[in-house]
């Protein structure tokens, strides 16, 4: 009977999780957008970058009438061809060699442009890592030091970017500068929870977050000062101008809350939690383990500070942090709850996230594994694979943030 109620749990959950992702769709997206407020009728260089490039790219297509050249910038899973379109495969979270010989392509292509030529920029989560392009004297190899550092630290999104900014050529508005004087129309699709265009892709067509020294002090708190490149040290502590107000036609055109809004509208019963899961996934999952019976639609991105070696993702070390606290705290059978990814990818792995359930501790033990020791080293991925708990999606084509649903009966 148990098993029964779980797998109509699973599946409920499951549909949840596939109406938010459904509220994102990037095609549906942008062609809302060029629709409701359409370009004139300026010849048109359109740039792509993020994890929904390519879905952003085809929708423009159909609707943007003089486009003269096209680059569309994404993840490899993402980078099918297009015609009409040169398609870039970089890769994410750190950056690679195709991602800065992709931010080189973006580069020439503004620069020099003919005043009459308008720009559009379709931009998307995972725009900063996937489109590279170092400034002054810094390598790519710098930035990738950079990169890395920021991800094991547990830093949130704003943070990471606003020190990503001050080490780019496109980012923090270097993107608008670049084209000046044409202008330029982006259309954002969020990640970032709060939707701070400034922090999206590391604020390419907006003013940056923040300064050079805010940067240093970034770094220093989280105790990379030290380590990061001499390359980077240098940049960060020369004296720079203020850049100059950036003047961007910006339009957010998708959202976490737009998602957990669709989530919603399926279900009359089900609650939305106002308040999104951010800040570091042990916060993050007491909150969960706070939540009364019923079913509670959540959405938010998490961060976890890497100490272990293992495999995982915020999303899987989330679900998996949520058994814990239940059998802990004795929740009454049966329950369920699912965190995820919309992109379908949560951190370096092929899995979207967990769905966890009553027995899923004890198959995982079962398995002859310890799930808190997992946990201590950041390895949720085997643990919930060996209790058949992953929710695995593939590459959804869009990125805004994460979505969950707990089912407490």
């Amino acid at each position: 009977m148990n098993d029964a109620v779980l797998a109509k749990q699973a599946a409920r959950a499951m549909r949840f999780f596939e109406a938010g992702v459904a509220a994102a769709d990037p095609y549906a997206a942008v062609s809302d957008a060029l629709k409701d407020a359409p370009l004139d009728g300026s010849p048109t260089l359109v740039i792509a970058f993020g994890k929904a490039a390519h879905a952003m790219a085809r929708a423009a297509q159909k609707i943007v009438p003089d486009i003269t050249r096209m680059i569309v910038v994404t993840n490899p899973e993402n980078a099918k061809p297009l015609t009409g379109a040169e398609v870039h495969a970089s890769a994410h979270p750190v950056p690679d060699a195709a991602g800065l010989a992709a931010g080189q392509a973006v580069i020439s292509a503004l620069r020099g442009l003919p005043a009459e030529t308008r720009v559009l920029a379709l931009i998307s989560g995972g725009g900063s890592a996937l489109l590279p392009a170092p400034a002054g004297a810094l390598t790519l190899e710098d930035k990738q030091a950079v990169n890395a550092g920021l991800l094991a630290s547990g830093a949130p999104i704003e943070e990471m970017n606003l020190v990503r900014q001050q080490l780019s050529q496109l980012k923090g508005g270097g993107f608008v500068q670049l084209a000046a004087p044409s202008p330029v129309t982006a259309l954002i699709l969020s990640d970032v929870i709060g939707d701070d265009l400034r922090a999206i892709a590391s604020g390419p067509t907006t003013d940056p977050l923040g300064t050079r020294d805010e940067a240093i002090a970034l770094l220093r708190r989280y105790d990379l000062w030290e380590t990061v490149p001499e390359a980077v040290q240098i940049r960060l502590s020369a004296d720079g101008e203020a850049p100059a107000p950036v003047d961007c036609d910006n339009r957010l055109i998708g959202s976490n809350p737009i998602s957990v809004t669709a989530m919603a509208a399926i279900d009359a019963d089900a609650q939305v939690v106002t308040k999104p899961l951010i800040g570091d996934v042990t916060d993050a999952a007491l909150a969960v383990a706070k939540l009364a019976l019923g079913t509670h639609l959540l959405g938010g991105e998490t961060t976890v500070q890497l100490t272990g070696t293992g495999r995982g993702g915020r999303n899987q070390d989330l679900a998996l942090r949520v058994a814990l606290l239940a059998e802990a705290e004795g929740w009454t059978a049966p329950w369920t709850y699912l965190q995820a990814g919309t992109d379908g990818r949560d951190g370096p792995t092929n899995a979207a996230g967990g769905i966890v359930n009553d027995q899923t501790l004890d198959r995982i033990r079962a398995a002859g594994i310890n799930p808190q020791e997992m946990l201590d080293n950041n390895d949720a991925y085997p643990a919930l694979k060996a209790a058949d708990a992953l929710v695995m999606t593939g590459g959804t084509g869009t990125n805004v943030a994460d979505l969950g649903v707990l089912i407490r009966t």
